[in-house]
């Protein structure tokens, strides 16, 4: 068992989102540069460190969907900027998820814009473990524009679930955008697959969005529940 997994375990808690990273970065996966802070002080020195612009988001066992209550903050340019986004998710976290135990704040690169895309894994009863592969977005919402695969998958599997989605044409590249990193997106579908087969604690893993690039892809938001 891996330790981050051990220990929430032993906390009875799920994975919070650096922690979540930190395995998506031990399997090769790729992430923006991150760092929690404990306090504004903290943030600030973390925020120069990595660079602006940053995203600034809660990090708490208790709050399972940080954006619905507004606990977190974008498009973050400056010392001036942090700090008043700081004191905004505060109050909005005292406001909505009073009784939530934070851990701190977590600092994020933003990441270029890409194709937004979903991966994901649930477990049948019956079945076991299945990948999920999507576009985000309203194909994801809407559409439920999604193709599964049960567990172990290969490359040409992964790649069979990139092209059986409808969506598909815009990862080939549709009216003049230019055609996305397949080969990558491939590689994270079997590399998730080989973190769930590893770790057969991880109940289900949201990879939403990651964003598909010309070339690579970047994660930009994961949950991972045990």
């Amino acid at each position: 068992m891996h330790e981050i997994i051990k220990r929430a375990k032993e906390e009875k808690r799920n994975l919070l989102e650096h922690e979540s990273l930190q395995l998506l970065k031990e399997y090769d996966i790729p992430v923006p540069k991150y760092a929690l802070a404990k306090d504004v002080e903290e943030a600030l020195a973390a925020a120069r460190e990595i660079g602006y612009p940053v995203v600034l988001k809660i990090v708490s066992k208790d709050i399972l969907h940080k954006s619905d209550i507004g606990g977190v903050k974008v498009g973050l340019n400056s010392d001036e900027d942090l700090i008043k986004a700081y004191g905004e998710i505060m109050d909005n976290v005292n406001a909505n998820a009073n009784a939530a135990e934070v851990e701190g704040m977590l600092v994020v690169k933003n990441a270029d814009k890409g194709l937004e895309c979903i991966v994901g894994m649930v477990k049948d009863n019956q079945l076991g473990p299945a990948l999920m592969f999507g576009l985000g977005g309203i194909f994801v919402e809407l559409l439920k524009d999604v193709s599964f695969e049960l567990l172990p998958i290969s490359e040409d599997e992964a790649l069979e679930m990139i092209k059986s989605i409808k969506g598909y044409k815009l990862i080939e590249g549709y009216r003049g955008e230019s055609p996305k990193d397949t080969k990558s997106i491939i590689n994270l579908i079997t590399k998730v697959g080989r973190l769930v087969e590893e770790n057969k604690e991880i109940n289900e893993i949201d990879i939403n969005p990651f964003f598909a690039y010309e070339e690579g892809l970047m994660v930009i938001d994961t949950r991972i529940i045990i």
